[in-house]
């Protein structure tokens, strides 16, 4: 088992979660095939999505994969006139994280993060374990937390 920098930073606070280690395919990084692949229900899978607001600052959203992001809805919540997804190609540069492996937990910085209120619904939630084929399973709660977000209605 591959051990992620997300993993390692779950173990230093003592967080418990299992991981997931899976093939993946570099043509179809899409969070509902992960949970396809894997038997997961898609209401648990959640992908990590990071916005830029008007000011370029940075915003963190966290939703179930089978959902698209509301952009009015996050930049509500994130006190903002306006905000869009950033580009695939500044993901690395601002997260430390590349398209299909990217994780809400270990980011270079902690961006103000937002997870869709839904988790709520589940005991643990699955996000990226921070590499393409590893999810990390959570509870949503203990996520929060640890990443100090939010959780708002963030659908579309």
């Amino acid at each position: 088992m591959t051990k992620t920098n997300v993993m390692r930073i779950l173990d230093k606070l003592e967080v418990k979660y299992s991981s997931l280690e899976y093939e993946y395919d570099e043509n179809d990084l899409s969070g509902v095939s992960v949970a396809s692949k894997n038997g997961l229900d898609p209401e648990r899978v959640f992908k990590t999505l990071v916005c830029v607001d008007e000011s370029g600052a940075n915003k963190v959203f966290c939703i179930p994969v089978e959902y698209e992001l509301d952009l009015k809805k996050c930049a509500r919540v994130s006190d903002v006139k306006r905000i869009e997804m950033i580009h695939v190609k500044d993901l690395l540069k601002v997260t430390g994280y590349i398209r299909g492996g990217c994780s809400p937990v270990g980011m270079k910085k902690q961006f103000p993060t937002f997870i869709d209120e839904t988790a709520q619904l589940f005991d643990t939630i699955y996000v990226s374990g921070g590499l393409r084929g590893v999810q990390i399973e959570l509870s949503p709660l203990k996520l929060a937390e640890i990443i100090n977000a939010r959780f708002c209605d963030l659908l579309k």
